[in-house]
């Protein structure tokens, strides 16, 4: 039987994007720019017919049980191809149109949902590339075009952290930035447990990490605040964060989740500096105001005033019954992450 080898879950693999001298880029900016240059190869004719050898069996489709899902009424995405493709359709005519301005808030859709679809193969990059290409170029205005440019970033992200895994495998087990491989992080079993339960005292924390248990799926801007509270607050080891979001998430691609996870850590390619470490009470400012999002994922806190989601308690007291104290002050704990990372360089 003759094997033939093609491009799959990529526009451009990892020996297309290099430098001039040969070298792979380790920083976003000038890879995305020569990403862009390189002509993107055209989808192909749907395929109308497809002939496998006899004997083959086929699996069953996983169930919530599968996913380990507690939840039997939790909202999971629908699987198939049929259902990848409206999902794609959906996209392109609903919230990719508003992206660049909705795409942070986690409250309602106002991401694509693709990201399981490009995990599995269900839907083709190329494809869904050239479908967003040619509504950036047909957009009527200037902000619908940019949402859809917007968009086609986070695709190249998505290809510069999987030419990082290729390039430098060791990611998966050290930190990208030599320079922060003697970080004294900590194993503290009760508070890791904490974090994962959703039981932290940081509303938008305890939501993301709920859904994420519920459903198999985070919002991106939300595994941002949850993955940078777990190395900056709780000043956990990245790879405990990350292998946890590999065992949950029903999109989970090593090279995007290590690369987010090490972006969040201050340690990967082109990582937020350390020294920028994001708030969560004025993250659910900026994102969720009214508390819609927080509200939907933590029962205990669905009669709470959204304005108590955005500051402290003043005196560390729980801000609802039945809901925990905050494990930690953020400002203490933001002052130890600074001297923790200048120790290490």
């Amino acid at each position: 039987m003759a094997v033939h080898s093609c491009k799959d879950a990529v526009l451009h693999e990892r020996g297309e994007v290099l430098k001039g001298d040969g070298t792979p880029y380790r920083v976003y900016t000038p890879y995305s720019k020569a990403w862009h240059r390189l002509e993107k190869p055209a989808p192909l004719p749907r395929v109308r017919a497809i002939h496998t050898p006899k004997g083959i069996a086929s699996l069953e489709p996983p169930t919530l049980a599968t996913w380990n899902l507690p939840d039997p009424e939790a909202d999971v995405i629908e699987p198939g191809e049929r259902a990848a493709r409206d999902r794609m359709r959906a996209a392109l005519d609903g919230p990719l149109h508003r992206y660049s301005e909705d795409r942070d808030i986690p409250g309602g859709q106002t991401t694509s949902r693709l990201s399981q679809d490009l995990r599995l193969g269900l839907i083709s990059i190329r494809e869904l590339f050239a479908k967003a290409d040619e509504r950036a170029r047909a957009a009527r205005t200037a902000e619908e075009r940019k949402a859809f440019q917007t968009y086609i970033n986070e695709l190249a992200w998505r290809e510069f952290y999987m030419q990082i895994l290729y390039h430098f495998p060791e990611v998966l087990e050290h930190e990208f930035n030599a320079d922060y491989r003697a970080l004294k992080w900590s194993y503290d079993d009760d508070a890791l447990g904490r974090w994962k339960a959703g039981e932290t005292g940081f509303p938008i924390v305890d939501a993301g990490m709920r859904q994420l248990r519920a459903t198999g799926f985070m919002h991106n801007r939300v595994r941002m605040i949850t993955a940078m509270f777990l190395t900056k607050d709780l000043h956990l080891d990245w790879r405990l964060g990350e292998e946890y979001f590999m065992q949950q998430l029903t999109d989970g691609e090593i090279a995007s989740n290590n690369g987010g996870w090490q972006w969040s850590a201050g340690t990967g390619a082109d990582a937020a500096p350390y020294f920028r470490i994001q708030n969560p009470w004025s993250q659910t400012k900026r994102f969720d105001t009214h508390g819609d999002y927080i509200k939907a994922w933590v029962p205990e806190l669905k009669d709470v005033p959204a304005k108590k989601f955005l500051n402290p308690p003043e005196d560390g007291k729980p801000i609802a019954k039945g809901y925990p104290a905050p494990i930690v002050d953020h400002a203490e704990a933001r002052e130890k992450t600074l001297a923790m990372f200048k120790a290490a360089k």
